[in-house]
């Protein structure tokens, strides 16, 4: 795990509504992890609050490549991802699922050109929802959390 990893990882542990597995293994199909039907993400975070379990990519790569690779893999078999994340994490099947992306505030553009680009828009009919975006610049300690452990607005409970 990379530094920035970490950063993300005691951010999203800031909120008491959330918990976190990080490193975790996304396996498609049960028993053995086969080549090209598993991943492992970042982390995933289970928001008892809103009902959601996010599944959280950290990049600081200028390409963005590997991200949106990944995302377009995941958006081809969202469905399978979902049943698998409900399956092995035991999350109720009536959760959502949604990917949760942190990248350095000067690729925020175009991290979300990237996305529109390979049909992964905010209001586009693909399988996967849309990713939550944030800058690390957004996470690091130095800018705690609300007194409450909350997450600022926006964070816990947009759609």
């Amino acid at each position: 795990m990379d530094y920035f990893q970490n950063v993300v990882v005691d951010f999203l542990r800031t909120h008491r509504s959330t918990f976190v597995n990080d490193e975790c293994c996304i396996q498609l199909d049960p028993g053995e992890a086969l080549k090209g039907r598993h991943w492992y993400c970042d982390a995933i975070a289970a928001n008892f609050q809103n009902r959601t379990v996010y599944l959280c990519e950290v990049t600081y790569s200028k390409s963005l490549q590997a991200l949106i690779t990944r995302l377009g893999a995941w958006n081809k078999v969202w469905d399978e991802i979902r049943g698998a994340i409900i399956r092995d994490c035991s999350i109720p099947d009536d959760w959502s699922v949604r990917p949760w992306l942190f990248v350095p505030h000067e690729l925020l553009d175009k991290l979300r050109q990237r996305l529109t680009a390979v049909g992964i828009a905010p209001n586009a009919s693909c399988p996967m929802p849309y990713p939550k975006i944030k800058a690390l610049e957004d996470v690091v300690p130095w800018k705690p959390a609300n007194w409450d452990r909350r997450y600022t607005a926006g964070d816990a409970n947009d759609a």
